[in-house]
């Protein structure tokens, strides 16, 4: 019964808009009294909250995240999750979700405002763990938050305007795959390797040139180095 009235409560968001959809055109649709809307669910922005938020759960990180111990580890990994990105993103769905919020910005700001700190933030979180643990293996430098953004733009590109204008289609799953996979490519040439993560351990093996075994310059080891030939 929730599921059918999350099902309503987005349909009547779509048709009407936010602001004026009613949570007795809801109940309606969702052939449940108002009472049951209520225990079930909640208020408007509670349903609201609630529709999101089921979504974005197929946007969060893998549980069984794989141990990424070299660069083609993660490049799977980036293709993987940017496949699935695009594909529930682009759903028609969320496409419609998106464009509720812009129209309805002014009179009910609380839309976007949800779908960012739920549904995009979702998205944001799963991608730094991603280049957190990238970064902790030794394979990326730099902040989490900005590599995640990064591969996102790559990742999108204007393909993201593109369908809210509905200038484009959505592409189809060989599409999506191949975009995952060259915006995967596409990063991990922008973050070469940090070659010199062992070069600290080499300089300790390996003593300096034109040094005494003590640490002296040669030059200061003549200048008090006893005279033998006398």
């Amino acid at each position: 019964m929730r599921a059918r009235i999350l099902d309503a409560a987005f349909a009547a968001f779509m048709e009407s808009g936010y602001a004026a959809a009613g949570t007795r055109e809801i109940a309606a649709r969702a052939r449940v009294s108002k009472r049951e809307l209520y225990t079930l669910v909640g208020n408007k922005q509670q349903m609201l909250i609630a529709a999101i938020s089921e979504r974005a759960k197929r946007l969060e990180a893998p549980a069984d995240l794989s141990v990424l111990r070299d660069r083609e580890t993660l490049a799977q990994v980036l293709a993987s999750f940017g496949t699935t990105l695009v594909r529930e993103v682009s759903d028609p769905t969320v496409i419609a979700v998106f464009r509720l919020a812009i129209a309805e910005v002014v009179q009910a700001p609380e839309v976007a405002r949800a779908l960012d700190s739920i549904g995009r933030e979702t998205r944001r979180a799963a991608l730094r763990k991603i280049m957190a643990r990238a970064r902790a293996s030794g394979l990326l430098t730099g902040r989490p938050a900005e590599l995640a953004e990064q591969f996102a733009g790559l990742l999108w590109r204007d393909l993201m305007v593109s369908l809210l204008l509905g200038v484009t289609e959505r592409p189809n799953p060989r599409e999506i795959a191949r975009r995952a996979r060259d915006a995967a490519a596409a990063f991990l040439q922008l973050h070469p390797l940090p070659n010199n993560a062992l070069l600290p351990a080499r300089q300790e093996r390996q003593p300096r040139r034109g040094r005494q075994r003590d640490g002296r310059p040669p030059h200061l080891a003549r200048l008090t180095c006893p005279n033998t030939t006398n």
